[in-house]
């Protein structure tokens, strides 16, 4: 009896790997404006991962609301932002730092392009290539920092995130 061929399965690359766990990631943000998610590996081992939340203690907006900021750019638009949370990426971060977990030389998967306070933490912590799904609406800035500081950036598919009330 011959062996039946079973059917093609396409075993993802590790960047499609880390980008599934970190949309798993995601499911814990409470912030529902943009629910996000980190994951920090190195040699194809998760060393981290983070969500948007409140800071450990502080109420979250899935509880009490967005505090939202009217922000002015330097080139004139204006954008909303809801400063309740800590980014997933910089969660992220500070738990590497909470576990004494070097991330030096790692790569960092998110849902889209960091901010630019997200790019400066990323850079000082030594991560050397970010992986993002997206491109963030005011990510210019931080494509730039990257390319200066000779981090990496991948982005998957350059589609721009928007959030309602931007």
């Amino acid at each position: 009896m011959e062996s039946e061929k079973k059917s093609e399965y396409k075993r993802p690359t590790w960047d499609e790997y880390f980008m599934e766990i970190t949309e798993a990631v995601a499911k814990r943000s409470t912030c529902d404006r943009g629910r996000m998610g980190c994951v920090i590996a190195r040699d194809k081992q998760i060393l981290v991962t983070g969500y948007a939340g409140a800071p450990v203690g502080l109420p979250h907006c899935d509880e009490v609301g967005h505090q939202i900021k009217t922000i002015t750019n330097e080139d004139g638009t204006v954008s909303k932002h809801c400063v309740r949370t800590t980014h997933a990426e910089q969660n992220a971060i500070c738990q590497a730092a909470k576990i004494g977990a070097s991330i030096n030389g790692s790569t960092l998967y998110c849902k889209m392009t960091p901010c630019s306070t997200c790019a400066k933490m990323i850079i000082n912590a030594g991560i050397k290539r970010v992986v993002c799904q997206k491109k963030y609406h005011a990510g210019k800035e931080t494509e730039e920092m990257f390319k200066m500081a000779g981090v990496k950036l991948e982005i998957i598919n350059d589609e721009i995130e928007h959030y309602e009330n931007q």
